[in-house]
């Protein structure tokens, strides 16, 4: 259980079903105590093994900004960062990451205001529906991370960006603002 935050109906449903008896298989998983940094706050979980990050991320903490979009690490829209290596949430189990790091569309920007990669994509338009848009600007604040400076083509923006999938079409403003970004640093 996470301190200070109650459990969601989806949850506890997905970790009841978990305990059901079935033939020649075992009967409940023993819960998983895992400590992660998300967002700069140290959040604890006794959960079952099998609850992945995303579940974790959303349900247990209400940070809702990570979507599951298609729940099989082919969209991008459960991107977060773990350790500054952009992961799909919805493929990785909580319980591997113990320890370690997760930041969140939530946990990027701050007091100052929007992170420069945010502010780019308002500015350029890159994003219709939204709903892809965290995983995009997560994955893009990863990609200016891994390029290290080094200023990129459209086309391997493009490239680096392809586990990202926006259903809207709005490729064109999401490079511009990738390639914005990069050039203020």
């Amino acid at each position: 259980m996470t301190t200070g935050i109650a459990a969601s109906p989806y949850l506890e449903a997905a970790e009841a079903r978990s305990k059901v008896a079935r033939p020649g298989k075992v009967a409940s998983a023993p819960a998983v105590r895992t400590r992660l940094m998300v967002n700069g706050a140290t959040q604890e979980f006794d959960l079952d093994p099998r609850v992945t990050l995303l579940d974790a991320l959303r349900e247990r903490l209400g940070l809702t900004g990570t979507k599951k979009g298609c729940d099989r690490g082919q969209c991008g829209a459960c991107t977060v960062l773990v350790n500054g290596r952009r992961i799909n949430s919805c493929l990785s189990l909580v319980a591997s990451h113990d320890g370690d790091e997760v930041v969140t569309i939530e946990g990027l920007g701050g007091a100052a205001g929007l992170h420069p990669v945010q502010a780019a994509f308002v500015k350029h338009d890159a994003f219709q529906c939204g709903y892809c848009t965290p995983g995009q600007v997560v994955s893009a604040v990863a990609l200016l991370d891994e390029s290290r400076g080094v200023a990129l083509t459209d086309d391997e923006i493009r490239e680096r960006m392809s586990g990202n999938l926006c259903r809207c079409g709005a490729y064109a403003g999401i490079v511009a603002a990738i390639r914005e970004a990069g050039k203020q640093g």
